[in-house]
């Protein structure tokens, strides 16, 4: 959380490199060993525009890619309380902790995969949800600096309390405890 890279927005990615693609496959490998939704390169110290994202439908079929330099439009938020049963997320920035964000509802993202190829999403609900999240990342945007001020001050508390907030102090998922 107190990484600088990530509160700055992160640089396109110019040519698809070979350390992009290492890049890339250690993000998927982090993202999956945290576990994780979705992991933005600035979460991994590197301020460059790239997520990747993971997620099983009801239906139990998977949903994951890779998107590089990529824009997103939404549909305006519907006004309102978000509800802490359905809308609330967390992030491997803020381990450990969920709080209830109204997103809104649907995005198209568009960018490029790892071969150069155009990418078009069209999604609602959750995956809409960690497209915005993942997103947010790449502008220098923690899902708690989104917080009502209620919820602001919750996660000031949980900061001090764990000495998180302070560039360097990092925690390496699938092999660090939260607390750390």
């Amino acid at each position: 959380m107190g990484d600088p890279v990530l509160h700055a927005p992160a640089a396109e990615v110019g040519e698809i490199t070979d350390e992009i693609r290492t890049l890339v496959a250690d993000m998927f490998d982090t993202m999956d060993a945290a576990p994780g939704v979705g992991l933005a390169a600035p979460q991994v110290g590197v301020s460059l525009r790239i997520y990747t994202y993971t997620y099983q439908d009801d239906d139990g079929e998977p949903w994951r890619g890779v998107i590089i330099n990529p824009v997103l439009w939404q549909r305006p938020l519907i006004p309102g309380e978000p509800d802490p049963d359905d809308e609330s997320e967390g992030c491997l920035s803020f381990p450990g902790e969920r709080f209830p964000l109204r997103r809104s509802e649907a995005v198209l993202v568009t960018g490029i995969d790892l071969d150069g190829e155009p990418v078009r999403i069209e999604v609602d609900g959750w995956r809409a949800r960690i497209m915005q999240h993942e997103f947010d990342h790449l502008d220098g945007i923690l899902y708690v600096d989104r917080l009502d001020d209620g919820d602001w001050r919750t996660v000031q508390k949980i900061a001090r309390k764990r000495g998180w907030g302070r560039a360097g102090k990092s925690w390496t998922p699938g092999v660090d405890d939260v607390e750390a």
